[in-house]
């Protein structure tokens, strides 16, 4: 849907055309890859930066995305502090919270039209299980120094006042997301890159990273620093099938609402929202007025293999439609336009990270897990901080560095990933029945690496 509304359509760039040298190649032409150029060139105007990307700018989930810039980190604030220290992981958390704003003041500053609405997230609970997750989870928040205006809990009037779902027991208002129009913003970024000197190219393939080089299908790139963002796609490139595994989510669209429903349903300050349940919902109200909502249907196929006709599976799209009807009744026999998915990244730890190693010139970020619109600009200006030698308040953050261990080899990691995910849906189903499931999610946790 986002990409079919972009103003104009899609630009097409010419491919490589033979062997080149530059300072930087970046693999990839999301928002990880964008943001590292962008940055690049405003830190160093004299580097030579190409971006090398298989298909169109945006094609993956930087195009296809809930349009969620949401300020945090899948893996939380207490996995980072066992890697490092709680004060450096709260620094590193408020830095994620900044990044939300960071894009809004680039998108002003270069003219990207992107919809950006710094509405927040309405996090509803909608059964008792997830308004006493919700409880502990804003007062355990508070004791870190957060306040009121990072988290806020809501008694069910307010969350209603939000978002007039069913079943509302509560809710949590979290401050720092701005709903945007991810594919405006990553091809308006695309833009602002070309207008400070990055050179783009199209329909090229990456094959082999090493130090030094890019061997792709259209010619060798050699160049002083290597950045690869691949994200999900990583498992594609020779040698690196396990390092990072490609998950699916799925989304729809309605059609534009009429305003009675759309008052009917609230979010009039277009905040995001989802509830609490495990397997993960998400939604936004449109700049033009529809919703865009999506989940997790079949999340993985054998052999982290990635096929395009998996994004618009039927079973996966009616159980969306399903849990969005069940949160908006009103919206039952409104049309659906626009049925799409696509994969996004996850390092067996499910711990987003960022990398450069100095002696072989290899940087790399990603594993977000879903959430790396906020996130993803927060790597890319540490990437470029580090590729040209700066120390800021951004290069010692403790996700620069993290390694993951590789995923298992198949069967292990199908049998993982898609146990893992019926242990999640067993926990949603008891909790909606009012019976805990405290087991599986241990278990749950203790398969995904916690």
């Amino acid at each position: 849907m986002w990409l079919d509304e972009l103003p104009g359509g899609l630009a097409p760039r010419a491919a490589l055309n033979g062997d080149l040298s530059v300072d930087v190649v970046v693999i990839g032409a999301g928002f990880t890859g964008l943001w590292t150029a962008y940055y690049l060139k405003t830190l160093d105007p004299s580097l030579s930066v190409l971006v090398i990307e298989r298909e169109f700018v945006g094609f993956g989930a930087s195009g296809r995305n809930g349009g969620w810039a949401v300020g945090e980190l899948a893996a939380g604030i207490e996995k980072y502090a066992r890697i490092s220290s709680l004060e450096e992981s709260l620094r590193l958390t408020r830095a994620v919270f900044d990044s939300v704003d960071e894009i809004g003041r680039v998108a002003a500053a270069c003219g990207i039209d992107c919809g950006y609405a710094k509405g927040g997230t309405i996090r509803l609970a909608r059964n008792k299980a997830q308004l006493s997750r919700q409880i502990a989870e804003v007062a355990h928040h508070h004791s870190l120094g957060f306040s009121d205006d990072d988290f806020r809990l809501l008694d069910p009037d307010d969350a209603r006042e939000m978002c007039n779902a069913t079943g509302v027991l509560g809710g949590i208002r979290f401050a720092h997301t701005a709903a945007v129009d991810p594919a405006r913003l990553v091809t308006g970024l695309a833009t602002a890159c070309e207008d400070l000197g990055v050179v783009i190219v199209e329909r090229t393939a990456a094959e082999l990273v090493e130090p030094g080089s890019v061997r792709t299908d259209r010619g060798m790139v050699t160049a002083s620093s290597v950045v690869q963002a691949t994200e999900a796609y990583t498992c594609e490139l020779e040698g690196q099938r396990r390092r990072m595994v490609p998950v699916y989510s799925r989304m729809i669209a309605t059609e534009p609402l009429d305003q009675a429903t759309l008052d009917e349903i609230g979010l009039h300050e277009r905040p995001t929202f989802a509830d609490d349940r495990y397997m993960v919902i998400y939604g936004q109200r449109t700049e033009d007025g529809r919703i865009a909502f999506g989940g997790r249907g079949v999340p993985y196929l054998f052999g982290s293999k990635i096929d395009p006709a998996t994004e618009v599976r039927g079973d996966s799209h009616r159980l969306i439609h399903e849990a969005l009807v069940d949160l908006f009744p009103v919206l039952n026999d409104v049309e659906i336009t626009h049925r799409w998915g696509g994969v996004l990244g996850v390092s067996r730890d499910w711990t987003p990270f960022v990398r450069y190693d100095r002696a072989s010139g290899i940087g790399e970020a990603g594993g977000y897990v879903g959430e790396g619109v906020a996130p993803s600009n927060l790597a890319g200006r540490t990437l470029a901080e580090l590729i040209v030698g700066a120390e800021t308040e951004r290069t010692d953050l403790p996700w620069v560095g993290h390694q993951s261990r590789s995923w298992e080899p198949e069967p292990f990691r199908w049998l993982g990933i898609r146990g893992s995910r019926r242990i999640m849906a067993g926990a949603d189903a008891a909790e909606d029945q009012g019976r805990q499931a405290k087991t599986a999610i241990r278990l749950s946790s203790w398969l995904r690496g916690s």
